[in-house]
């Protein structure tokens, strides 16, 4: 009795499936890793059909992580973009393109300056659909890139923990130099990241 009392006090949320819920019927919750989340998030916010987005950490084996210990590279999360969005209006083949333009999929643990394991490339489904056309989207990549090899990870979507506030629509409320950046539905200016 008393080692099954200590195997369920070992259980760790973190590595659980992210059972949040869209906040409408008929909507559906997308996750990606592509490095820095601030400049991804507001490639997705310009996205018509994408109703929500919401950066955050995933993958890694901590409850309740923050940026600084994300950042130490212990915790073996990954920096991600949580896209609610309209299937209807927005194929989630239309995420995956946007998604495989916006990073380097080669790229170990790295996008640019942005080097560690919460910068690293990847699909976190929500089902066995989205599972399918993940891994069908990086055949299609790998077959375009042809000698260099993606290392992007295709996995369950595990638990969302929801990043600071100032973390979220960064670049939109102007990030560190309160230089704002549009975040209008089909937007095509070139998006800047910056502290």
């Amino acid at each position: 009795m008393a080692s099954k009392q200590a195997g369920a006090d070992t259980k760790n949320p973190a590595l659980d499936p992210d059972l949040d819920c869209p906040d409408q019927p008929g909507l559906e919750f997308a996750q990606f890793g592509a490095g820095c989340f601030w400049g991804v998030e507001l490639a997705f916010q310009r996205v018509q059909g994408v109703t929500k987005t919401e950066v955050g950490y995933s993958q890694g084996q901590l409850p309740d992580p923050n940026y600084k210990l994300v950042c130490t590279g212990t915790t073996n999360h990954a920096e991600v973009v949580r896209v609610q969005f309209d299937p209807s209006v927005c194929p989630y083949t239309n995420l995956l393109s946007l998604f495989w333009g916006r990073h380097d999929p080669t790229s170990v643990n790295r996008q640019g300056a942005d080097v560690g394991t919460q910068y690293r490339s990847g699909i976190y489904y929500y089902n066995e659909a989205q599972a399918q056309q993940a891994r069908e989207s990086m055949e299609a990549k790998q077959m375009e890139l042809k000698d260099s090899k993606i290392v992007t990870e295709i996995l369950p979507a595990k638990r969302f923990y929801r990043a600071e506030e100032y973390h979220q629509q960064y670049l939109e409320k102007g990030g560190g130099h309160g230089s704002k950046q549009s975040a209008a539905k089909g937007c095509k200016e070139t998006i800047r990241c910056y502290g």
